[in-house]
């Protein structure tokens, strides 16, 4: 089910998981941590109720992008790192955990993840597309 910003949401019964594939940067952790759940070659590609919420929502988190996002059925959500860790990517890149706002030109969005473009070439602007120098 498509929502209006580009996303994707996966509705299984005890959890929701969220795609937006502009941000997605093909780490595959999620399709290495869970392949019964996260299956590229199967449509849809991402199938909730295929292990455990509490699975799911630790493979999802493992998502260094934040392109993948869950929510529990019982209204859990995913809790930040405390304290927030800022690592740079030899190419330049920024990968972010932690309790965040990011300004983005749709407006400010909070996350819990993120890869942020160090170089100012993403297209996907403050986010990394892998587009310049520093998502190589």
């Amino acid at each position: 089910m498509s929502t209006g910003s580009g996303k994707k949401s996966y509705k299984g019964r005890a959890v929701t998981v969220t795609f937006e594939a502009g941000r997605c940067l093909h780490a595959a952790e999620c399709v290495r941590g869970l392949p019964e759940v996260f299956d590229t070659a199967e449509r849809p590609w991402i199938r909730p109720d295929g292990a455990a919420a509490d699975r799911v929502a630790e493979v999802v988190r493992r998502c260094p992008s934040g392109a993948l996002r869950y929510e529990l059925a019982d209204g859990g959500a995913e809790t930040p790192d405390r304290p927030t860790r800022i690592t740079r990517g030899p190419a330049g890149q920024l990968t972010v955990r932690g309790e965040l706002t990011v300004d983005t030109p749709a407006g400010p969005r909070s996350e819990t993840r993120a890869v942020l473009c160090g170089c100012g070439s993403s297209g996907n602007q403050p986010y990394c597309d892998h587009s310049g120098p520093c998502g190589r």
